[in-house]
């Protein structure tokens, strides 16, 4: 999809509600009675009350200008006075396809009517990284952006100063015109193209990046672009491309990872009508990267047929070595493994001697299951190889990735390879592994068509690349004042690794960095460890990674810790943080490599006053100084840093009395340097929020026989709207400071804070998740006991 896409002309952006922190959203309708409108036929009136117009016919999709011009990889201008910005970052829901066109917009000068965003091909040659992973898309190229903005603006503004015969600093841009400043002049940025193509570039003293007073939408409210599209359904997703010809493919794979076939009876495959062939797919053998698993695909006229014609396949399996791998015995075996020395990721002062002297000890432990991306869209690609060429459409994260593994995969030229980028519907990490657009590309190749593969729920979650199980052991020791002395962190999980080489035994003691052995806590004695763990699936990244687990055993023990000590657990925490300074992880302990989500420490320290900051303003804006919730209800405080931002989140559960955890409100502060767009960040928030619901409360993977159980949502519990928060109160810290990520550092903290909220509500610790029954029958019984909220 190499379309153009018109910005929404009336959409004004706004700005922050005030100087220190922006919080709730532009639109008060609640979402149960949205939802209840569009059910009645009030899509139009909704849409009208969001501030944009239907779309008309002329909107939506555009051909290149055959006049256009391209003075920088992410801008093209037409003659016609058409600004295109070419997005070279995947759309998933975070709104990078109207921050980033915003950006470059506000420096360019551009008048906003007049831009649209074009997604960028794979090419890393020209775009440098475009892996949508990580939380980066800002973080990483805000200086990129802006300085292309600015030096199309100077370049505009040279034209217009060679045309009048005048100097530059005599003129200036404004929404779309050059102005010279003595005589009131104006041209438009259209009249100007074909001079500014014949100037040199401006020098690099003559490009100005804007300071923060003379930004127009940097910083403020900004409607999405694809809003317009996606609620209309007419937003291009992977699943709605075709091709003249096009098969569509849905694919058995081994069961068990490692798996392959022994034999296959296609006959009645092939009578299910629509059903065109049935074609072998060659096993990779384990670790099995991003290539396909194998396996036998239905090639068929529609989607259906090739369903039905793979339930008809009778194929026999040989499982392979990873055959045994069962959930139950496995995780005796992680418990097992940090109840004994693992390799150090920070070790300071002398934690047995401390924990010796210790008045009291604190010992917990902590087990997280399997998590499946589960995004809304399965994944698909469609692929057409032909006269040595391959193109392929697809929902991707990362065209390049996609791009040189197809080379690899197929033994091509990466050169002779185009990936056009989708919308996602939904990512999460698991769109950056292109195992699926392999597939594509090869049945491509072998039936001599176009082909789509497509994944059902059960393929997306049998046979994908999976968050890692994971287990904590936390032991500390507490002196007469409360105060923690001694810090003992065990954990254990599958190495990603495992998945791209072979004989991995666990996890190496760098991603401890993933909110573990970098904790801002004023502890003295501290050794944080990481114990062997050997993978037997698939593991892959997804959407905070091992900050997830990291933070949901840390922020519960912290809880726990302030319930040992007989103190409210925000003043513990604050207690915990210690005074205001920059934490030097050289001296603090910290074992080499120390990544730190691949920025230097020194732009991106570790300060514990942002922590504090983020801790005061969610105990603020929360109200939990005020009166203490009754029985059943309870509030939890956490605090989690990551991807370069600090997340502070209090949440107020409501426990039914069957067990049921319903979460009315959750406030949530952070401070993320400079945000580009606040409804986007305050839209992630509230996304992670429902996220981390589903992994601490109804979300698990488990395997039987090396097979995954589960198989759609029925068994796969993710949060339902009567479990969904009513109010989500974001606070985002006005910063001017280097910018963190957004998209994934609002999922660690929610599950310690929601733990820790059941425990207040219930008197039951949530220590092995998910939470699933383990509440019913909460009332009856004897538990550690309640505090009611505060």
């Amino acid at each position: 999809m190499n379309a153009k896409q018109r910005l929404p002309w009336n959409t004004t952006p706004t700005e922050p509600t005030d100087a220190e922190t922006t919080s709730a959203g532009v639109l008060d309708t609640h979402r149960r009675d949205f939802m209840k409108l569009l059910g009645m036929g009030g899509l139009l009136v909704a849409a009208s009350t969001l501030g944009v117009r239907r779309l008309e016919a002329e909107d939506g999709l555009f051909a290149p200008n055959a006049e256009s011009w391209e003075p920088h990889a992410y801008v093209r201008l037409g003659d016609d006075g058409i600004i295109t910005i070419m997005c070279h970052r995947s759309e998933m829901g975070q709104g990078i396809r109207t921050t980033m066109p915003m950006i470059i917009a506000d420096e360019m000068e551009a008048d906003w009517a007049t831009c649209r965003v074009e997604q960028a091909l794979g090419d890393d040659k020209k775009y440098g990284n475009q892996n949508t992973d990580g939380s980066t898309s800002i973080r990483d190229f805000l200086p990129a952006y802006r300085e292309a903005g600015a030096t199309v603006r100077a370049l505009l503004e040279d034209a217009a100063a060679k045309e009048w015969g005048v100097a530059s600093t005599e003129v200036r841009a404004s929404n779309g015109t050059v102005v010279h400043t003595a005589s009131g002049r104006t041209k438009s940025y259209a009249s100007l193209v074909t001079t500014a193509r014949s100037i040199p570039m401006p020098a690099k003293e003559r490009v100005r990046i804007k300071s923060p007073s003379e930004r127009r939408w940097e910083g403020k409210r900004m409607p999405s672009v694809d809003l317009v599209p996606m609620t209309t359904g007419t937003a291009m997703y992977g699943a709605d491309v075709t091709l003249p010809g096009m098969k569509v493919a849905v694919i058995s794979r081994p069961p068990v990872w490692g798996g392959k076939v022994v034999s296959v009876d296609d006959s009645l495959a092939l009578k299910v009508p629509g059903v065109e062939k049935v074609v072998r797919i060659p096993e990779t053998p384990v670790p099995s990267a991003f290539f396909p698993l194998g396996g036998v695909a239905v090639i068929a006229k529609n989607t259906w047929a090739a369903i039905r014609g793979r339930e008809a396949l009778r194929i026999t399996w040989d499982s392979g070595a990873n055959a045994t791998y069962d959930s139950t015995s496995y995780k005796a075996t992680l418990l097992s493994s940090v109840r004994a020395p693992g390799k150090a990721g920070r070790a300071v002062g002398d934690v047995p001697k401390a924990l010796a002297g210790a008045t009291k000890r604190v010992t917990a432990e902590y087990y997280m299951p399997h998590l499946s991306h589960a995004q809304m869209e399965p994944v698909a690609a469609l692929a057409h190889v032909a006269n040595g060429k391959v193109e392929i459409w697809a929902p991707t994260q990362s065209p390049q990735d996609a791009r040189n593994t197809v080379a690899q995969y197929l033994k091509v030229d990466a050169a002779n390879v185009t990936v056009h980028v989708t919308l996602l519907g939904g990512g999460f990490g698991r769109k950056s592994k292109p195992d699926f657009i392999c597939e594509a590309a090869f049945l491509s190749r072998d039936i001599g068509a176009p082909v789509r593969v497509q994944w059902t729920r059960e393929d997306d979650l049998r046979n994908s690349y999976l968050h890692s199980v994971a287990a904590h052991r936390l032991e500390a020791g507490i002196d007469a004042n409360g105060k923690v002395t001694a810090w003992l962190h065990r954990s254990a999980y599958p190495a990603i690794g495992a998945t791209f080489a072979p004989n991995v035994p666990g996890a190496e003691p760098d991603e401890l960095t993933n909110g573990a052995s970098d904790i801002p806590f004023d502890i003295p004695n501290m050794r944080v460890e990481i114990c062997p763990a050997v993978a037997h699936t698939r593991i892959g990244w997804y959407r905070s990674v091992n900050a997830i687990h990291h933070g949901f055993a840390i922020g519960s023990f912290v809880d726990e810790l302030a319930y040992a000590a007989k103190k409210d657990p925000a003043d513990f925490l604050l207690g915990l943080l210690g005074a205001d300074r920059v934490v030097d992880l050289s001296k603090a302990g910290l074992v080499a490599p120390a990544s730190n989500y691949g920025a230097t420490w020194t732009d991106h320290p570790l300060d514990t006053a942002r922590a504090r900051r983020v801790v005061e303003l969610a105990i603020d804006k929360s109200g939990w100084r005020g009166a203490k919730l009754p029985r059943g209800k309870g509030r939890g405080i956490a605090i989690h840093r990551s991807f370069l931002s600090y997340v502070a989140m209090v949440v107020e559960v409501d426990v039914q009395p069957d067990g049921t955890v319903l979460v009315p409100k959750t406030t949530v502060a952070v401070d993320a340097g400079f945000i580009a767009n606040p409804d986007r960040a305050r839209a992630q928030m509230e996304g992670a929020l429902i996220m981390a619901m589903s992994n601490l409360l109804t979300s698990e993977v488990t395997f039987a026989g090396g097979k995954v159980v589960q198989s759609n949502y029925r068994d796969y519990g993710v949060t339902r709207m009567r479990a969904a928060p009513h109010v989500v109160d974001v606070h985002l810290v006005a910063s001017e400071g280097l910018p963190g990520g957004i998209g994934e550092p609002g999922v660690p903290p929610a599950g310690g804070a929601i733990a820790n909220a059941i425990f207040a509500a219930t008197g039951v610790r949530v220590r092995q998740l998910p939470v699933g029954k383990q509440l019913a029958g909460w009332q009856t019984r004897a538990t550690d006991g309640v505090r009611g909220g505060a």
